[in-house]
């Protein structure tokens, strides 16, 4: 049987991951320290994503393990000897890691390379899956040229028509701290495998979403804007008049790319996973379909400023994607996404959503 371990396993992409791989066969072996409470409090919890791991995976095994704890990791990794490595594991907020510089680094950048260090030693010829963000970029995509809509900015310059690609530059720009941790692990992807000529890929995702997320205020935008929607909680909207656009990609849509990939590998690869043209909307967009959908109006409140290193308007272009791996697309589109997190969020706040 071919083995999975998966870092960040309760977490929205790392528990779609597990559950994805298990259904085809797979034995998967989890890694989570819960890190997320830590990070955003009893809202982060993701203790019921173990639960249900549990449940609903008879063989899963889980390691409530740091990949901060680089001995642990590298002798967890050289005992297991897995097929495939998905390194979604990630302090994942980039307005929480100005409050927790050394931590946010320590899990982005060293634990990326523990696991990597880890892999080379005793596996170094199963593909390696790292979970990157298109906060690489930092706030460069704010230079492109932009067009006002009435709900929403877009890009004016027909050069990004289909969105940003992989040879956007990362230089000359403000990433924020987590954008930089990320970044550093990133590169560290990208080496490994044109050092060790080992088979790795970095995937820079923008909204990553679904019905699992733990959504939160600081991480977790479609998430936690439906959450607040079905509890009548305010949403705050910080800055650009609620016109930012972000594309938004299921959590099910990433786990089938991973499988792709895993399938048909490739040395430092680096890939835009994204939800694309198709499955962008503003905020205020967003309001629009949650107010549609649950027939609750939308409470928020205005900030007058952006946060640091926002993006005005970002999606990704597919294209490379669809070009290696052709019989991948994106199968869920923006109403059904919405639809699934606001049924999940009425079963997991009952109390509220009455």
């Amino acid at each position: 049987m071919a083995t999975v371990l998966v870092t960040g396993s309760c977490g929205l992409i790392g528990s779609e991951v597990s559950l994805f791989f298990a259904r085809r066969g797979l034995q998967v072996y989890g890694v989570d320290s819960n890190h997320r409470a830590i990070f955003f409090g009893p809202d982060g919890d993701t203790s019921w994503v173990l639960e249900r791991l549990r449940r609903e995976i008879p063989s899963y095994v889980h390691y409530s393990l740091d990949i901060r704890q680089r001995e642990e990791l590298l002798a967890l990794v050289d005992e297991l000897r897995p097929d495939l490595i998905i390194h979604t594991a990630a302090q994942p907020s980039h307005d929480r890691a100005a409050a927790i510089p050394f931590l946010d680094f320590e899990v982005n950048a060293v634990g990326t390379l523990n696991l990597l260090e880890a892999a080379r030693r005793s596996c170094p010829q199963s593909p390696f899956i790292h979970m990157s963000t298109n906060k690489v970029y930092g706030d460069r995509p704010n230079g492109i040229g932009l067009k006002e809509l009435e709900t929403r900015f877009d890009y004016a310059d027909v050069q990004f028509e289909h969105g940003i690609a992989e040879d956007f530059s990362i230089d000359q720009s403000k990433h924020s701290l987590f954008g930089a941790s990320k970044l550093a692990g990133d590169i560290l992807v990208q080496e490994y495998g044109r050092y060790f000529n080992m088979p790795t890929c970095c995937l820079r995702g923008g909204c990553l979403t679904g019905p699992n997320h733990s959504g939160v205020e600081l991480h977790g935008f479609l998430s936690y804007l439906i959450k607040c929607n079905i509890e009548q909680r305010e949403y705050k909207v910080f800055g650009y008049k609620g016109k930012q656009v972000r594309d938004n990609i299921h959590s099910e849509d990433v786990a089938r790319f991973m499988f792709a990939f895993w399938k048909s590998p490739r040395v430092a690869e680096i890939y835009n996973l994204g939800g694309g043209k198709r499955n962008a909307c503003s905020i205020l967009e967003a309001f629009q379909m949650v107010e549609h959908l649950t027939g609750r109006p939308m409470r928020w409140s205005y900030v007058d400023e952006n946060r640091i290193g926002d993006h005005i308007c970002y999606y990704s272009d597919l294209r490379k994607m669809k070009t290696h791996y052709p019989g991948w697309d994106i199968t869920k589109d923006l109403p059904s996404i919405f639809e699934e997190i606001a049924a999940s969020w009425m079963q997991r706040v009952p109390a509220k959503a009455g």
